[in-house]
């Protein structure tokens, strides 16, 4: 059995973060290990406190699943300090990690901030070179390339300047544009618009956990790249098509659909 590991902090509502992660490698049948880099108490309607895990102690949890069952993919998520990042770092670069997939938690679906403003710096600079694909949505996309993004042309833009600073394969999200839900992957200097139908459904919370999970379940699995891209992007439309309503908030995906 392929086996995948997410590094995120965890949701009580099992909407997004480790409870997402694990949710989804599930679903597609490989086998969910997890080190958690934070503790949240969350919901549907916002975050209301949050108690990060020490440096050491998610060291610690690396250490056990390495050193026993070594996975085939990585996903990390929700990184909020600078500490954390660093050990994270060092001990997949140590252990040879492979199909590192990173999704940048900046904001929460509800707009709460996720992530303190000197570790972004340290995010870009220690876990996007090792990472085989690292995935911003809009919004942080133009944090993290310091210009707006308004159109196809911005996200381009974008994706150049983050692949460039940080020799790193992008997938820019879509989905906080206006009309639509095209992505753009943008892997080794050439583009690749995915285009999706945009669904009707504002329980959008832990999309981007999902997402980035189901692309590393793709990568453990042996596919491509971009194979492992189209089919999760294909999963999450289908988890939003099945229109969950749990909540008073922007409420979770059907991750079983």
């Amino acid at each position: 059995m392929r086996k995948v590991l997410t590094v995120a902090g965890s949701d009580c509502s099992g909407g997004a973060g480790i409870q997402a992660d694990i949710k989804t490698i599930t679903v597609h049948k490989l086998y969910a290990m997890s080190a958690i880099t934070a503790l949240t108490a969350q919901n549907t309607t916002g975050v209301f406190n949050v108690q990060e895990a020490a440096p050491e102690f998610v060291a610690q949890q690396l250490d056990a699943v390495f050193t026993d069952i070594f996975p085939d993919a990585v996903k990390i998520g929700m990184v909020s300090s600078s500490g954390i990042i660093h050990v994270i770092a060092e001990k997949l670069t140590y252990y040879g990690a492979s199909n590192i997939v990173l999704d940048p938690v900046m904001v929460s679906t509800s707009g709460s901030k996720l992530i303190s403003s000197n570790a972004q710096n340290t995010l870009a600079h220690e876990l996007f070179p090792i990472s085989a694909l690292v995935t911003p949505n809009i919004p942080e996309a133009e944090i993290l390339s310091g210009m707006a993004i308004q159109n196809r042309d911005d996200m381009l833009k974008a994706a150049k300047i983050l692949a460039q600073s940080y020799n790193v394969n992008i997938l820019i999200k879509g989905g906080h544009a206006s009309s639509s839900a095209t992505d753009l992957l943008f892997v080794k200097g050439e583009a690749l618009w995915l285009d999706g139908v945009r669904i009707d459904n504002p329980n959008t919370h832990g999309t981007g956990c999902t997402l980035s999970s189901a692309i590393a379940c793709g990568l453990a699995d042996g596919r491509s790249l971009v194979e492992s891209v189209r089919s999760a992007k294909a999963y999450v439309t289908k988890a939003l098509e099945a229109m969950l309503n749990l909540g008073k908030g922007s409420g979770p995906l059907n991750h079983m659909a």
